[in-house]
């Protein structure tokens, strides 16, 4: 069926445009008590969408955190045309979308409207944010309030198809990186928003007793979490890098950070990432997957569940 009235009204609010609305409505992630396992899938853009399934399937995953960006499996320009075929193509052979993957970070972008009708349409739950880089320019606050103004309008987007919205806190010069900026820009803000946490990126920034006390302060908006892991390493000029490396074989403590989610009963995505080079690809995905399933088994299915700090 179409959009309903209150949706059509709803989305009026914001200026969706009706023909974004579709003929088919998906029916959204099933209900899960345990976290689902997702894998991003810009790590497999060699495969064409409507193949996207049949791949994820076999690599054990329980759904896909779906590029819809320049470069992506979708391209924002085309979402009329290939998102909701990619949605169904990954849907229809058992697995769930629960968040698609985005560079917005405003609505001044022509396409967001039509890419946040169709996957609210189709019962996609969340959606990834882009991330704000900090002017050097500009004062840290006046940079903070240009960007709780970018966030409240996609807020505004968001209730307005049914969705929620996660920010990521990206390691480096950027906004949220630290968490307590992103805490300050969201804490008078719908319920909708709240974050991405990185755990990769958080024990980069936050270090080893730094990342719990963050992981604390974002829980309770916790709307999914990102997984990568790495070490420090030197390049050739002699500076210190975060190199990527498969999970558990860096800085990360995954122990820890998966009790954490068990003692919030966090049930949402957890998007694997894969930075770090490898000649067999799918052998390292399979065993990122393989990693995080252990891990989620291990805090979930017993007495894992601790209190972080």
């Amino acid at each position: 069926m179409g959009l309903t009235r209150r949706q059509l009204l709803a989305g009026m609010a914001v200026g969706l445009p009706y023909a974004a609305a579709q003929s088919r409505r998906g029916n959204g992630p099933k209900p899960r008590s345990t976290p689902a396992v997702c894998l991003y899938s810009q790590l497999l853009i060699k495969v064409p969408y409507d193949e996207l399934g049949m791949v994820l399937r076999d690599l054990g995953v329980d759904g896909c955190d779906l590029g819809v960006h320049a470069g992506g499996h979708v391209v924002p320009e085309q979402a009329p045309v290939d998102l909701m075929r990619a949605i169904e193509a990954i849907t229809g052979v058992g697995l769930d979308v629960p968040v698609i993957t985005t560079n917005y970070t405003t609505l001044a972008d022509p396409t967001i409207r039509n890419v946040a009708a169709i996957a609210g349409e189709m019962g996609v739950p969340l959606f990834r944010a882009g991330y704000w880089k900090y002017n050097a320019a500009m004062e840290v606050e006046q940079r903070l309030a240009e960007v709780q103004r970018d966030i409240a309008g996609l807020a505004s987007l968001a209730r307005a198809v049914n969705m929620s919205m996660a920010l990521q806190n990206v390691a480096g010069d950027n906004v949220g990186a630290a968490i307590w900026d992103t805490h300050m820009v969201i804490r008078n803000v719908d319920q909708r928003v709240g974050y991405d946490f990185d755990i990769g990126y958080a024990t980069a920034e936050g270090g080893v007793g730094g990342w719990p006390v963050t992981m604390r302060l974002a829980l309770p908006r916790l709307k999914m979490v990102t997984v990568r892991d790495f070490v420090w390493a030197k390049d050739t000029s002699g500076a210190w890098k975060m190199t990527p490396c498969p999970l558990g074989e860096g800085m990360v403590d995954w122990s820890k950070f998966f009790a954490g989610l068990a003692g919030a009963r966090f049930a949402g995505p957890v998007s694997i990432q894969r930075d770090y080079q490898t000649r067999d690809e799918l052998g390292a995905m399979r065993r990122d997957v393989d990693f995080v399933k252990k891990q989620i088994g291990a805090a979930f299915g017993g007495a894992g569940a601790v209190r972080l700090g």
